[in-house]
Formats: structure tokens, C-alpha cells, sequence
């Protein structure tokens, strides 16, 4: 009986257990999917935002273009009514229009058939020459090209007023895909008497339609009023493939129908349409006056791909996660009282304080020297960290010919400094791949780890930018400890004091600069090197360090130099502070 006495609280843990493992399982999925479903609507928001911003914008350059070209032809038409009583000074009002207007290629002025009695046909043509740069007359009244069947000519006057034509290829003027904006003109009695056009080439849409960039894999179309397809992504399909043409190949062609109905109609809008297994969503928008309609094609792969990888990602994890869960709680069960002992969780401590520490050191450079291609730079750095984990750091790369150095000392010490060291040299290589300015690197990572500083907690830190073509060196510090310069002598590099990194945001940090020559060097280091202690409470101080720095050698020696020194100085004594040092040996 008292066997099965024992088993009981394991029989009612292992329920409890199994029981806590389905019910984070349910809170897991439960969470999952309320997070794709609020994702997966923020990200159709921000696509519709996009398109639509983009629409308005290409719409509002397009009703530009077509302004001036109207314009042009109606602030014309009043001198072409004066001009049919003198039809051989008509092709002068057809060069002014051309060459008054940029985005007017050709224009013409195609009088009515038997409107002038000795010429049954007569249409000056202007056009805009792009060899010479000149303007070109030449007539439209030939048995090749016949104008009164043109629709640019006959519907105008069949509807009375403006009218934008359908894009054609015109081989008896332009030669080119072009449209056409063309205006009746009547004489003074009232009678139709002409039609005055002005031709713009459709090669700017295609480049303003290319322009569009939403998504990298999304694309836009232009279409007419009648569905034929002015601009796509594949120009062999511009005027050769339409709409409805379109819609057939779709997965849904009904659907598909619908949505070139609704474009065509003038209409904004937005729909899906489902084509080869995807999904594409479709943003429209109608070009007023015109009678053309722009469309943007996003894949839904596009818009949530990323967020269908994150939830694979997320599902992978949870599923992780519970069976870690289980296999703990498993572990729990079977070894409670291993897991209780005071020894092991101070084994583990350690453990983690251990890794702590290699993490913490694989975030600096450690390999020296750094860069054994090049012959211009040589450098050493070093890190003696007092405990586990500490709060110095230094970091460096080279960008644009420039070489991005720092050295930082974190207020306290232990796993919170450390912390704030690995935030430190995050921002600075973040700020510093897009910033060449050393003042305005600190005061981007100061205004940041101030926002984020609840602990108080601040960094000294120096920041240098070294053009490594001229030797230019300028440099901004934060509370840090000056650096040492060695040139012809040895001596502190002058800096301005300022206030240590994340003390109170929106401070104002100056920029200094000095330039090195051949030879020269700058050491950098913590206040772990001048105020290291020995064990009668001296410290090392800085003439011993200027000591340290005697005689050239390679960086890696120098800091061998005065590390030994350091270390022979405490002697037995314990290490009271991280010591951390940066030689920088120009060589150019």
C-alpha cells in the first residue's frame, strides 16, 4: 500500500502535467492565429495604402500630361476658326502647337471632306523631327492614309467636343504608338468645318508605368477604353493581346470578366483574382477624360510571404517549445529532487555565465590581425574582462575606405553591463554602416539607449572615423578617457569631455579632428588600465601607461607590452575592472 501511496502525487503530476501541456498548447494556437489574422489584415492595409498612393501619384502625372496637350489644342482652336478662310496658313498654326508644347509630338489640322471646294482633301500635318530636333510639315491628304476614316477624326465630330482616341500605330504621320486628342472646329456659321489633333507619344507612360514599384514582383498595366493593353511589363503584348483576351486564361474567368468590366467602366476599385494556383490582388484606378484605366498586380505571395515563413516559423517553434515543455516536465517528474539541489543550480549558473561570456566575446572582433589584406592599417585589441561578463567593449570594420572604430566602458559590472555592451556595439554597427560622421553616430546611439534606459545606466565611449586614403581622423567622445596619439612624441589626443552615452537624450556632441601621418598611432583603452590596483592600493596610472607605449612595434606587441606590465604591477592582487585596448597603427 505504501508503494502506491508513493506513486500517487507522480500519477496526479504527470495528469498535471499533460494537462498544462495541452492547455499551452490550445493558448499557443489560439495566440498564432489571432496574431496572423491582425498581421495578415495589417499587411493587406499596408498594400492597399501602397497601391493606392501609387495610383494617385502616376494618375497625377498622367492628367498633367494630358492637360497641357488639351490645352493646346483648345487654346488653338479660336485661331484655326479664323484660319479657314486661309486654308495655306493652317500648317503654321499646326507648327506652333508643336513647337510650343513639349509633350505634343505632331499635330494636324483634317478638314471635312468638301468643306474647301478645290481640295477635297487638305490636312497639314506638323511633326516634331527627333534626328534634327526640328519640326516637319508634311500632309495627311494622301490615297495611302485615309483621315476621314481615322477615329480620331470621326469622333469628334460625331460627339461635338473633345475626344482622346484609341492608341494606334500611325504610319502616315507619327510612326510611332501614339494617341491623339482631337477637337471639332466649326466656322463662323456654325458649320463643322475641321478637326484640329495634337499627337502625344505613348513612350513616357511606359516609363512612368515602369516607374511604379510597389513590391518587387508586382507590375502594372495601362488599358483603353476599349480593353487593348498600352503598357505591360512584356512590350511584345502592348496592342497585341486584350483584356477579355485575358480573362480567359484566368483560374476564374466570371471573376475575372467582372473586374475588366469594372475596370473599364471608369471605377476604383480593388478585387482578387486567381490565376495558375496563385493569388494576385488587383488595384485599379480610372485616368478621367481619357478613358484609360491603370492597374496594379501584387502576388499574394508578395504581400504575405514573409508572413507565411514567420508562422511556419512560430508553428515549428510552438511545437518545439511543447515538446521541450513535456520532455521537462517528464524530467521534473522522474528527478525532483537532482533538480532541487542547491549544486546544481549553482552548476548551472555557472554554465550559463560561461556561455554568457563566449557570446558576449564573439561579438567583438577577436581575430588579429583583422585586415591581412591591406598594408595600410595595423591593428591589435584586447579585452581582460574582470569577471564573466563584463561591460567594456570595442568594436571596428572598414566601410567606404574608412576605417569605423570605438571603445566603450558600461557603468557596473556583471550580467546588466554586459547587456548594455552587447545594445552598445549593436547600435554602433547599425548607426555606423549608413553614417560616415562620428558626432552624429554618438548622438544617434545616445537619443536611442537614452529612450530605452530605465536603469540609469550609462557608457563612456569614444567614436573615431579614419579615412584611411589621407590619414584624416575625426572623432567625438562621450565621457570617455582621452586616447593616447603617437607621432613624433607621445601624447594625449585632445577631446572634448561631453556627457557618456545614455544619461539624457537630445545632447549636443562636438566633433574634433586631427590627421595622422606615416607611422603614427593611436591607443585607446578603460579606465581598467590606468586605475588597475595592486595589492597595497596603488594604481597603475597614466605615466606608466605613457611608459608602456615606449619604442615602435606591431600593435599586437604593444598591447603585450602593456598588459604584461599591468599584470605584473597587481600581482596577486584581484582584478577590480575589465581592462580593455585598441592599437590603431597607420601606415598609409
Amino acid at each position: 500500500m505504501k508503494n502506491s501511496y508513493d506513486k500517487l502525487p507522480l500519477k496526479r503530476g504527470s495528469l498535471a502535467g499533460i494537462m498544462l501541456i495541452i492547455v499551452a498548447a490550445l493558448t499557443l494556437e489560439a495566440t498564432s492565429l489571432t496574431q496572423f489574422f491582425f498581421s495578415r489584415k495589417g499587411l493587406r492595409e499596408e498594400a492597399s495604402l501602397r497601391a493606392d498612393g501609387q495610383l494617385e501619384t502616376t494618375k497625377a502625372k498622367i492628367m498633367d500630361i494630358i492637360n497641357q496637350a488639351e490645352a493646346s489644342v483648345m487654346n488653338s482652336v479660336w485661331i484655326t476658326e479664323w484660319g479657314l478662310a486661309f486654308p495655306d496658313s493652317l500648317q503654321s498654326i499646326c507648327r506652333r502647337i508643336v513647337e510650343s508644347n513639349d509633350v505634343v509630338m505632331g499635330s494636324t489640322i483634317a478638314m471635312v471632306p468638301g468643306y474647301l471646294p478645290d481640295r477635297p482633301l487638305f490636312s497639314p500635318y506638323a511633326m516634331l523631327d527627333t534626328a534634327s530636333g526640328g519640326v516637319v510639315i508634311k500632309s495627311l491628304a494622301t490615297e495611302e492614309y485615309d483621315y476621314p476614316s481615322k477615329e480620331w477624326f470621326l469622333k469628334p465630330l460625331e460627339d461635338g467636343k473633345g475626344y482622346w482616341s484609341e492608341p494606334y500605330i500611325d504610319e502616315g504621320g507619327g510612326d510611332i504608338l501614339m494617341t491623339t486628342f482631337s477637337m471639332p472646329v466649326c466656322d463662323y456659321d456654325g458649320n463643322q468645318a475641321a478637326v484640329l489633333t495634337a499627337d502625344i507619344s505613348l513612350s513616357w507612360l511606359t516609363d512612368l508605368i515602369g516607374e511604379i514599384d510597389v513590391y518587387p514582383h508586382a507590375f502594372s498595366l495601362m488599358f483603353s477604353r476599349s480593353g487593348n493593353l498600352m503598357v505591360c511589363p512584356v512590350k511584345d503584348f502592348i496592342m497585341n493581346r486584350n483584356a477579355w483576351e485575358m480573362a480567359s486564361e484566368m483560374d476564374n474567368e466570371s471573376a475575372a470578366r467582372k473586374t475588366i468590366e469594372s475596370i473599364l467602366s471608369g471605377k476604383h476599385g480593388h478585387t482578387a483574382i486567381p490565376y495558375k494556383g496563385g493569388k494576385y490582388q488587383v488595384y485599379y484606378e480610372p485616368v478621367e477624360r481619357s478613358g484609360w484605366s491603370m492597374c496594379i498586380v501584387i502576388p499574394d505571395s508578395e504581400i504575405y510571404g514573409k508572413l507565411r515563413k514567420i508562422i511556419w516559423l512560430v508553428t515549428f517553434l510552438q511545437l518545439f517549445g511543447l515538446l521541450m515543455l513535456a520532455l521537462m516536465l517528464r524530467a521534473v517528474a522522474r528527478n525532483q529532487a537532482r533538480y532541487l539541489a542547491l549544486t546544481e543550480n549553482k552548476e548551472k549558473m555557472e554554465n550559463e555565465l560561461r556561455i554568457a561570456s563566449e557570446i558576449q566575446m564573439s561579438m567583438i572582433p577577436k581575430t588579429f590581425p583583422p585586415f591581412p589584406e591591406r598594408s595600410d592599417i595595423d591593428m591589435a585589441a584586447k579585452i581582460i574582462p574582470a569577471k564573466e561578463v563584463g561591460g567594456d567593449m570595442y568594436d571596428f570594420h572598414i566601410r567606404n575606405e574608412k576605417l569605423f572604430f570605438c571603445v566603450g566602458d558600461v557603468s557596473g559590472k556583471g550580467v546588466p553591463a554586459s547587456l548594455v555592451m552587447a545594445v552598445t556595439r549593436s547600435l554602433f554597427r547599425t548607426v555606423s554602416s549608413r553614417e560616415d560622421d562620428p558626432k552624429k553616430i554618438v548622438t544617434i546611439m545616445n537619443d536611442s539607449m537614452s529612450e530605452i534606459n530605465e536603469n540609469d545606466m550609462f557608457v563612456t565611449f569614444f567614436c573615431g572615423v579614419l579615412d584611411l586614403s589621407n590619414g584624416k581622423l575625426e572623432y567625438c567622445n562621450a565621457g570617455h578617457n582621452a586616447p593616447v596619439i603617437l607621432s613624433d612624441k607621445k601624447a594625449f589626443l585632445p577631446v572634448d569631455a561631453n556627457l557618456p552615452l545614455g544619461i539624457m537624450k537630445g545632447m549636443e556632441y562636438s566633433l574634433q579632428e586631427v590627421t595622422l601621418a606615416y607611422d603614427d598611432a593611436i591607443f585607446l583603452y578603460t579606465d581598467g588600465v590606468t586605475e588597475a590596483e595592486n595589492k597595497d592600493k596603488e594604481l597603475f596610472g597614466e605615466e606608466r601607461m605613457m611608459d608602456s607605449l615606449s619604442g615602435r612595434k606591431d600593435a599586437w606587441s604593444h598591447l603585450q607590452n602593456i598588459s604584461g606590465m599591468v599584470i605584473d604591477f597587481v600581482g596577486e592582487a584581484p582584478q577590480s575592472d575589465d581592462i580593455t585596448m585598441l592599437f590603431i597603427h597607420y601606415l598609409k
